[in-house]
């Protein structure tokens, strides 16, 4: 290999590791602490990650509403449980000001429950609860809203809301040292 050959396999090995280092990384977990601009998450799988905040963060706050106040051409985010029989029943239903990530997909890997993006179309009542369509490009699905479905909105949040014990989904980046500095956190009422 000559010397400009090698010098190229470098730059591009180093532009791939920097291209990689900026990949989002998703955090589901509960506050531990707020401690100034640093987070502390215990993880859904048991760990905790520090993370840091920086002005850019945006926080969103889950606000409860209810199913009566979900309408047609609502944009909703549903993450629901699969039955045997293939139908979807919602356990978490979060209302949109915007389309977010249009689609039907399954949730954190598992095969019994599914994340679906979607644009009401139509709403019935039905023995086992509200059945809502929802429509997204190349498709649509009919799932069951029970009354003990947790139903919200995003609203504009802020700090004092990261209280231990909150709820949290957030994107983070990696900073130097390895360190995550989050871009976006959603958190919800301490449980």
């Amino acid at each position: 290999m000559n010397k400009r050959n090698v010098t190229l396999s470098l730059a591009l090995a180093l532009l791939a590791g920097i291209a990689g280092a900026q990949t989002p990384t998703r955090v589901r977990g509960v506050v531990n602490t707020l401690d100034g601009n640093a987070l502390s998450v215990k993880s859904a799988e048991g760990k905790n990650v520090e993370i840091q905040l920086s002005e850019k963060t945006e926080i969103v706050f889950t606000q409860a509403i209810k199913l009566a106040d979900i309408k047609q051409g609502d944009f909703l985010g549903v993450t629901s449980t699969k039955r045997d029989d293939g139908s979807l029943t919602a356990f978490e239903v979060r209302r949109f000001p915007k389309p977010v990530n249009p689609g039907h997909r399954p949730f954190d890997g598992k095969s019994d429950q599914t994340m679906t993006n979607a644009t009401v179309s139509a709403m019935v009542q039905s023995a086992k609860g509200r059945e809502v369509t929802v429509t997204y490009e190349g498709g649509s699905q009919k799932i069951v809203m029970p009354e003990n479905a947790s139903i919200s909105m995003l609203v504009p949040g802020e700090r004092a809301q990261l209280k231990p014990g909150a709820p949290v989904s957030l994107t983070a980046t990696p900073a130097e040292g390895g360190r995550l500095t989050a871009l976006r956190i959603q958190v919800s009422p301490p449980q």
